[in-house]
């Protein structure tokens, strides 16, 4: 029987306010309207953006459905829709792309001015969601809002990839994305440039397979969980430091081994001590640092102007650079071999053991954790 403009009940996982763990209810999901897509999720990354945001790093409205990293198949869609039909396997974008603002028509920005990391609303673009749960409104995470069977996004915020893509393709919806991304597309690595990756999770190891890509002779992983210091050299680190081991600033350490400093260093955790180390270790007259991490909106960096002044640069990037045109390409790249993303997947569990997944993210242990519906 057709689901196709009618509500669907579902299973979903609420987090119904900070600091607490996700409740898993039975919620109830609006047709899409004008503009969107409903999408039956198969799988779905738990990312540490989304435990920002129960930290409330990252601000949301409360209740709200999180995940944002993942793959599924459409289910049905709204009027006006016509680059996605019923049947396509997609991933939702955190980033849309609207085509027609001034970062979607640059070559520069894929941070489309449509995007709800800003305005936070966790809502659809008429300012209505498509979640309730318990007679109460339930807001969405970035636009897309995956962890649960069923969810609706914007037209402009899906990307159709090839049918036979398996499942963990779901993690290039973010995590694989943004730490690929950020060396190729924001730190531009070059051939034979010394590298230093801060953080080895899964944005961090991501970021080191993008170094290696971009031809780095020499990579650097900083952290401090050395169970997974075999795992970045097996991706292309040429070696790792955790700073707990020196009794100096790990930034010292690492201009000592250089020659002065890294060409580039880039910042996969989200606090401000590591974002200064991630600068102040790279050359000073020509380093480039890239920020991928998030930050309590109530910090701030320290920054001496003249750090920048000799020469460094300090920049940042969402999802990696990447539009949501070039997502398909990067699974594509997957299916022939030419990028890997079996390194990123440590567990898998059910929607029901949403918060075993938290658990595993907080103590640092594995990579990343997808769960399948």
């Amino acid at each position: 029987m057709s689901t196709a403009g009618k509500d669907i009940t579902c299973k979903a996982a609420v987090a119904w306010e900070p600091h607490k763990p996700l409740s898993i209810e039975t919620i109830t999901v609006a047709p899409p309207k004008a503009h969107e897509v409903r999408i039956q999720i198969l799988a779905s990354g738990v990312c540490g953006s989304d435990s920002s945001v129960l930290k409330q790093i990252f601000c949301s409205k409360f209740p709200v459905i999180l995940g944002h990293e993942a793959v599924g198949v459409v289910e049905s869609v709204g009027p006006e829709v016509t680059s996605i039909k019923p049947g396509d396997k997609v991933i939702p974008l955190s980033i849309p792309q609207c085509e027609s603002c001034r970062a979607c028509k640059s070559s520069n920005s894929n941070f489309c001015a449509k995007n709800d990391m800003g305005a936070r609303s966790g809502l659809m673009a008429d300012m209505t969601s498509r979640f309730t749960c318990k007679g109460k409104t339930v807001y969405n995470l970035m636009g897309t809002s995956t962890f649960t069977e069923y969810t609706v996004v914007a037209d402009i915020a899906v990307a159709k990839i090839d049918p036979q893509a398996p499942l963990e393709t779901c993690l290039i919806g973010c995590g694989f994305a943004t730490g690929y991304g950020g060396a190729v597309n924001t730190a531009k690595v070059t051939p034979g440039s010394t590298c230093a990756v801060f953080g080895l999770g899964g944005v961090g190891f991501s970021a080191i397979v993008g170094c290696k890509a971009a031809g780095a002779s020499r990579i650097i992983g900083v952290g401090t969980h050395k169970d997974k210091f075999p795992k970045a050299i097996e991706l292309g680190a040429t070696e790792c430091l955790d700073p707990k081991d020196y009794d100096k600033p790990i930034y010292e350490v690492i201009c000592e081994k250089t020659n002065g400093g890294v060409d580039y260093a880039i910042e996969c955790v989200g606090r401000i001590e590591t974002m200064m180390n991630a600068l102040q270790s790279t050359y000073c007259g020509s380093g480039v640092t890239a920020v991928l991490g998030i930050s309590s909106p109530n910090e701030r960096i320290p920054l001496d102007p003249l750090m920048l002044l000799t020469g460094r640069t300090l920049k940042g990037s969402v999802f990696g650079g990447f539009k949501g045109d070039e997502v398909a390409k990067l699974v594509d790249d997957y299916m022939k071999n030419k990028i890997n993303l079996s390194f990123m997947v440590s567990s898998e569990l059910k929607l029901d053991q949403i918060n075993e997944a938290f658990d595993l993210l907080r103590s640092g242990k594995g990579i990343r954790t997808i769960i399948r519906f």
